[in-house]
């Protein structure tokens, strides 16, 4: 590699322009950055960047590795190397691991830090200059003032259209991002999902100012169960507002009852014990013989019960233990959600040729995430839509 290889003094003005304004990102920065200010002293120029050091950072945000060397942690992290010890291989491989510590940094010290360490004048651009650096790709974006500081944080299918919303807006949230935004930053997710449970997750952890401390939950009603005086199975819709225990939520009564009118007909359930045909004799599926006979006491309580619980089985997380796989940030990835007895323990993301079948590699893949209320509410959501790739039952 070497023999032919450009002298430091032909390659050295190229590499001032292309680190000017940046962050260089190493792995051991140290040693890279000290053997560029040595050559540089050689030709008499004073080079100076900032820097961020994946060992370090590795060592913050994934504790307790056996080792934090480039090669054992993309072993341990399921990231596929090619060219190792060499340039390119290496500097790929720092690249994706970095993504990793990204997506697993929770308080977004990293890139807080970064635009605090970004030049003046690239704070200061007007609106169509911060919003031109904008993928229109899927994920959650984070809107900093001056200082750094996450003002706020939102998501989107197409991240530079959402924003540019904001810019152009005339609420008073929208003003208040136009007069303080210094600088956006984003993190495709390549998932809806995936950018639905990070947003509600970094709300909570960074608690930016322009989010509303207690969000309007973006459901309202669910589905409950409960047993008659005749022992039968009811299902019911209701408002979320001070109810628990729901088997699925929805954003609106709308969306219930519809999804309830199908299960109700798929599983021949009665409509009279699942609120949809308010009655004190049959309902009417029973007068065209789709229902069979439940409301007035023909089916045994144990055979129609039955089909409820089949049906409550399929939708609730209940000491369930799966993986959710959907689409990664390019071809060559997917994502996964990690459900662990019914409760959400994280999500991360692995290369297609990389297998997660592993329980020690998919738990240093994993970024850890709160389980908590609303992220049980989105995967729900998205289960009951089957908006995604692949279910893994892991019970099986």
């Amino acid at each position: 590699m070497l023999r032919n290889a450009p002298k430091f003094f032909e390659v050295a003005k190229r590499i001032i322009e292309i680190t000017a304004d940046t962050i260089v990102v190493a792995h051991n920065a140290s040693f890279d950055y000290r053997i560029l200010q040595m050559e540089f002293d050689r030709l008499g120029y004073a080079f100076e960047r900032k820097t961020l050091c994946t060992v370090e950072l590795s060592k913050k945000l994934i504790p307790d590795q056996e080792s934090y060397s480039l090669g054992k942690l993309s072993r341990s992290l399921g990231i596929a190397v090619s060219d190792r010890h060499r340039a390119s291989g290496d500097a790929q491989a720092t690249v994706k691991l970095f993504k990793i510590l990204l997506a697993k940094d929770k308080t977004k010290s990293i890139i807080s830090a970064a635009v605090r360490l970004t030049p003046r004048h690239q704070m200061e651009p007007k609106l169509m200059e911060l919003l031109s650096s904008l993928p229109s790709e899927t994920g959650v974006y984070y809107i900093h003032n001056s200082d750094g500081d996450i003002i706020y944080i939102g998501k989107s299918r197409n991240i530079k259209k959402r924003v540019n919303q904001h810019f152009i807006g005339n609420e008073i949230k929208s003003k208040k991002i136009q007069l303080q935004v210094a600088a956006v930053t984003y993190e495709p997710t390549g998932s809806e999902l995936i950018a639905l449970l990070k947003e509600s997750d970094e709300i909570k952890a960074n608690k930016p100012i322009l989010n509303r401390a207690l969000r309007r939950s973006i459901f309202t009603h669910g589905l409950f169960k409960f047993i008659d005086d005749s022992d039968y199975l009811n299902l019911q819709i209701n408002s979320l507002k001070n109810n628990k225990g729901a088997i699925a939520t929805f954003g609106n009564i709308i969306q219930a009852r519809k999804y309830l009118m199908e299960m109700t007909e798929k599983h021949q359930l009665c409509q009279k014990l699942t609120g949809l045909y308010p009655t004190k004799s049959n309902c009417f599926n029973h007068t065209i013989k789709a229902c069979k006979g439940a409301c007035v006491g023909k089916e045994k309580p144990e055979e129609y019960n039955q089909r409820v619980k089949s049906l409550v089985s399929k939708i609730a997380l209940d000491n369930k233990n799966m993986l959710i796989i959907d689409a990664g940030r390019d071809i060559e990835e997917r994502s996964v959600i990690w459900v662990e007895n019914g409760h959400f323990r994280g999500m991360g993301y692995f290369d297609l040729n990389f297998q997660i079948n592993n329980s020690e590699v998919l738990k240093s893949i994993i970024t850890p995430m709160a389980s908590n209320r609303d992220a049980t509410r989105i995967i729900h959501s998205f289960i009951r839509r089957k908006k995604f790739l692949k279910l893994i039952d892991l019970n099986e």
